[in-house]
């Protein structure tokens, strides 16, 4: 059969056709932004991609089209679509259909950590012998690709709130039936389709609903947005987990980065973790997919085992290269909460080392100023906080950001921000490199210019 992807190289459809083209699906797709780590493995699988939505790229016509949700009426390829009368679904539903039915769906929710909280639950069982079946919206360290079917009845998946497609506007997380369903945290976000924190209330609750009571929730204690959706309704049994409060599951810091810390279950100590991630929110992470993995019979003691084995997550807080004593990450910031999270794990780490920040503000809620008020002072981690004002921002930068947390500059130009940047950095600092998209291949240059400038020690 040959299914055509429509906005193939987003994280959720570049993973949903890996699985395709594993069950023996000839595969093809297109999308606006053709760019890696996504394309790299679609690629290295045998998947066609063409840049752009063109409707000759549905000739001659494939089986069905998957419609990403980024698609929208008015785009070439799903008019033409829609005038020739092709077979279309959306990609939940296709997973949905083709392989969620009958399996033990473990989805992994909340505003943020979904994609490293499921690279680590897939990791506990698939270190443990259990080789699930999973759908990450990245692609993790321990894992060759994004996704697979698996060889058991359990399955991982990343659940997002984001809709389903331009003809179905429930969220994704609705079509996958979870039977063990993780939610780390709720806050606002998606403000081109929520109007605000009570319709994504509305949506996660729609998800509680779909939980038998044979399953089972871990739900973060001491979130306001968690905790006001299970009291609109829980028929479900649920477990709890906590960095800095009581929970089923909690966590004792041995280290200010986060690197080390005690396991606490029920207020017990279980076992003690060291391992490659930094920060509170990972510790938080490290709970959640714990907690999840008890779920399906992998105790504490193994799942921390297992984590410290887990290599991460490419763009979250991931070194890319190391030139003559400057490291460089590169992190998949979209939301205020995130951005200090991750500058607050880092600066932990590095200790009074320079931090430079580089910003794009590219997510659908940045470009509409939602989180203007807050923007400015997630940075406060950083010595220096420069940032990217794209052409497509409808606000101004300086209307967020804050001159009294440090060095904060504006930019327009990419080039110029590299320019800067080579005149001020030095040896021992860290340049973090933090946007959701391309960023006009940043990372790649910044290396290539200090790899002219000083000499490699990548």
């Amino acid at each position: 059969m040959h299914l055509h992807f429509l906005g193939i190289c987003g994280t959720f459809m570049g993973s949903l056709a890996l699985l395709a083209r594993q069950l023996g699906h000839r595969v093809t797709g297109s999308d606006s932004n053709v760019y890696p780590p996504m394309s790299t493995q679609l690629e290295q699988q045998g998947i066609a991609l063409w840049q752009g939505y063109e409707p000759q790229h549905l000739q001659p016509a494939p089986d069905l089209v998957v419609v990403g949700n980024a698609m929208s009426r008015g785009n070439a390829a799903i008019e033409y679509m829609l005038d020739e009368g092709l077979d279309y679904t959306s990609g939940p539903q296709w997973l949905c259909q083709h392989l969620l039915a009958k399996r033990w769906v473990l989805a992994v929710s909340g505003t943020h950590g979904k994609t490293t909280t499921a690279s680590m639950l897939a990791w506990i069982l698939q270190d443990n012998g259990l080789q699930p079946g999973y759908l990450i919206g990245g692609v993790p360290g321990n894992f060759s690709a994004s996704a697979d079917i698996g060889n058991s009845r359990l399955f991982v998946i990343e659940a997002d709130e984001y809709d389903t497609a331009f003809f179905d506007k429930r969220s994704k997380f609705i079509h996958y039936r979870p039977k063990t369903l993780v939610i780390n945290n709720i806050e606002y976000d998606h403000a081109d389709i929520f109007p605000d924190l009570a319709a994504i209330q509305r949506q996660f609750h729609h998800l509680v609903r779909t939980v038998p009571q044979s399953g089972d929730i871990v739900a973060a204690a001491g979130d306001p947005g968690v905790a006001e959706v299970l009291a609109m309704g829980c028929w479900t049994p649920t477990t709890t987990f906590s960095v800095k409060g009581p929970g089923d599951y909690s966590a004792h810091k041995l280290s200010a980065d986060g690197s080390r810390f005690l396991l606490l279950h029920h207020q017990r100590e279980v076992a003690e973790l060291q391992w490659e991630m930094l920060g509170d929110h990972n510790v938080a992470n490290a709970l959640a997919a714990i907690s999840a993995a008890a779920t399906v019979g992998v105790s504490p003691q193994l799942s921390v085992a297992s984590l410290g084995r887990f290599r991460g997550v490419k763009r979250r807080l991931e070194k890319v290269a190391e030139i003559n004593g400057i490291s460089i990450y590169d992190d998949f910031a979209h939301h205020p909460t995130a951005i200090e999270s991750t500058l607050a794990g880092l600066r932990n780490k590095v200790g009074a080392a320079r931090i430079f920040a580089l910003l794009e503000p590219r997510s659908n809620t940045m470009k509409l100023g939602v989180h203007q008020s807050t923007l400015g002072k997630s940075v406060r981690e950083a010595d220096f906080a420069w940032w990217y004002q794209p052409t497509d921002l409808a606000w101004s930068l300086a209307d967020a950001v804050d001159p009294a947390l440090g060095d904060q500059r504006i930019f327009d130009d990419v080039d110029q921000m590299i320019a800067a940047l080579l005149q001020e950095v030095r040896s021992d600092d860290h340049v973090l490199v933090m946007s959701n998209g391309a960023f006009a291949g940043i990372h790649r240059r910044i290396v290539q210019a200090l790899e002219g400038a000083h000499g490699a020690e990548v």
